[in-house]
């Protein structure tokens, strides 16, 4: 079949190259997949950004987000059947959507929101598991409480913000005006231009800050919270805690354990809570997010469709942080 792949980590592009149809082991679903979305994520893998915490083995193939219909499946599978049309996050170190086959843990896979197409459906499982993971997972939040998600236009601002609108919250968000409209459509209640606003300014008392930015933001973010209130970064430092949750070696918790120090104390003085995320594959929870798509309370943000020829232009179009909302690599 063929797949896109790295054979080393590098700032370049990805190969297009045949490569075998996985096997499936008793527990898997084959996928043929039919689209694919692009991810910041498959960049820093790529580049060796999260070598430490992820290290992978070379060939790689990347991509994290799938849409597809089942073509074979494991002897002990049991939620599904060939023919069934599904979309999934793969879990660590079984990613590999930019192909046209990959095999998945049943326990990752959800059945694909029947009102969305495969192209939409495939821009939705990373970027909803970190909202849900982060939102309701994480902070729990509660209805008439306030939240600061940042980059609202990105893939998972405009998810995190339906999600935070619908279970109550009032949210702010940062973006270029031009994005306003859109964002005012998915819930947005403040909005603030980047370029020309300060947000620590403008918000104060927070109860959840959402940061995808950089440090510097990251810092800014935490004095914008209410004495107790979290901070989840998606982007930020990571931490020991993360570190154990994952099972790293002792040497990468000390590392990640000196690294985040300096946010860490940070958090301490002011008296609220810093955490970091990374989100994981988790079908259960994609089939709660698959039930609100149905209902009609999250729908996704789609920028545009590349063909499968085109994954690294998808992947530049990515990363030079223009597009709103999703990227997709339509594959059949």
């Amino acid at each position: 079949m063929k797949a896109f792949v790295i054979n080393h980590y590098t700032k370049g592009g990805l190969q297009l190259a045949d490569v075998p149809v996985p096997e499936i082991s008793e527990h898997e679903v084959l996928v043929e997949v039919h689209a694919a979305s692009v991810n910041l994520l498959d960049e820093k893998i790529k580049t060796g950004a999260f070598k430490l915490i992820l290290p992978y083995k070379f060939p790689l193939i990347l991509g994290h987000d799938v849409a597809g219909v089942i073509t074979q499946v494991g002897k002990n599978v049991q939620q599904f059947k060939i023919g069934d049309e599904v979309y999934s996050r793969p879990s660590d170190f079984s990613i590999g959507t930019f192909a046209a086959f990959i095999a998945i843990n049943e326990n990752d896979v959800a059945f694909k929101p029947k009102n969305l197409s495969m192209e939409e459906a495939a821009s939705i499982p990373l970027v909803a598991l970190t909202a849900w993971q982060a939102l309701v997972e994480r902070v729990n939040l509660k209805s008439g409480q306030k939240v600061f998600i940042q980059a609202g236009s990105g893939g998972v601002g405009t998810v995190a913000i339906q999600l935070a609108k619908y279970l109550g919250a009032t949210v702010a968000t940062t973006a270029s005006e031009k994005s306003f409209g859109m964002l005012k459509g998915l819930g947005a209640d403040v909005l603030i231009d980047y370029k020309k606003q300060d947000f620590e300014t403008i918000l104060k008392d927070y109860d959840v800050v959402l940061n995808s930015q950089d440090n510097k933001t990251l810092q800014k973010s935490l004095r914008i919270l209410r004495p107790k209130g979290k901070a989840i970064s998606i982007s930020g430092q990571p931490t020991a805690d993360f570190a154990k949750t994952i099972g790293a070696p002792w040497f990468v918790r000390l590392i990640l354990f000196l690294i985040s120090s300096g946010i860490r104390r940070n958090a301490k003085k002011l008296d609220v809570d810093y955490s970091f995320l990374f989100m994981k594959a988790n079908g259960k929870q994609l089939n709660d997010i698959t039930k609100l798509i149905e209902q009609g309370v999250l729908r996704p943000v789609v920028d545009q469709v590349f063909p499968f020829n085109q994954t690294n232009a998808a992947l530049e179009y990515v990363r030079s942080g223009r597009a709103k909302g999703k990227v997709v690599v339509k594959i059949k």
